[in-house]
């Protein structure tokens, strides 16, 4: 079945990805953690779906995403895949799975796509990984990168603010960018860095960028799916839009159901066997 605004059903790749850059044509992302909602996602014509660590604070009630386990990705993530026909489904590699050295960072992706069956892994950092994206490349695994604000780095950063507002992290950030599309990344996500250096990036480099908090000029967009539905209360950055209320009508949904069994109107007669 075709999408809401989508008549080609064929299985989106990384190299359509770049295709769409190539072309003009914004790329859409979100996260999903579970296959319900995966599937919705999918059926609506999303082009690409992250499997975030961040099921650490959304699924997990977590403050961080840094207790993230590999063996909880690989679960989120086979769960998103189950409900996937079309959207390109990338897994965030979480905190300490890739960091240590080359080796191990190899040996945890290809776990992840082996047992999860996504298409494709998303690593945040730039020079200080690069040598084990390269590795993660070697071994035919898909990569996309990670640059701006990187949660998995929070307890360095201290805070949650814009990143590469000065000029020596913006060059940092677009030298960053530059390395990882010439070690065969396929693109990178640009999280909470200003809206000018964002399109620069975006204009410099060959691979597509997807932008939260980056402003207009990247490649395309990702958003937190319960945070654009309107599930989450009391996180209202800046750059998030909620499309629906989907706190309020299930809040309502719920209360009327609890009136109901309270009332006996459910189940009624034609409800019961």
């Amino acid at each position: 079945m075709a999408g809401y605004l989508v008549s080609d059903t064929r299985k989106v790749t990384t190299h359509r990805f770049i295709e769409m850059k190539q072309r003009g044509e914004k790329i859409s992302m979100l996260t999903s953690y579970d296959f319900t909602t995966a599937g919705i996602v999918d059926g609506a014509g999303i082009d690409g779906i992250l499997v975030g660590d961040s099921a650490s604070n959304v699924m997990a009630g977590n403050s961080t995403t840094l207790p993230m386990t590999v063996e909880q990705m690989i679960y989120h993530a086979r769960s998103v895949v189950r409900g996937v026909k079309r959207a390109l489904v990338v897994c965030d590699m979480p905190f300490g799975s890739y960091q240590v050295d080359r080796k191990e960072g190899v040996k945890n992706a290809v776990r992840i796509m082996k047992e999860s069956g996504c298409d494709a892994l998303k690593l945040e950092g730039g020079s200080e990984i690069v040598d084990t994206i390269k590795g993660i490349l070697d071994a035919g695994i898909p990569v996309m990168g990670h640059l701006g604000l990187t949660p998995q780095s929070i307890n360095k950063f201290g805070t949650y603010t814009v990143r590469a507002k000065e000029e020596a992290e913006a060059a940092k950030l677009l030298s960053d960018a530059r390395m990882l599309a010439e070690a065969g990344c396929f693109g990178v996500v640009l999280e909470k860095v200003p809206a000018e250096l964002a399109s620069r990036v975006s204009a410099e480099i060959s691979i597509p960028t997807i932008g939260i908090g980056a402003g207009n000029g990247t490649d395309g967009q990702i958003l937190v799916v319960d945070d654009m539905l309107g599930m989450s209360k009391g996180f209202n950055p800046r750059f998030l839009r909620r499309y629906a209320d989907l706190h309020g009508v299930m809040t309502d949904a719920i209360g009327q159901y609890i009136t109901d069994v309270k009332s006996m109107d459910f189940p009624n007669e034609k409800e019961s066997y």
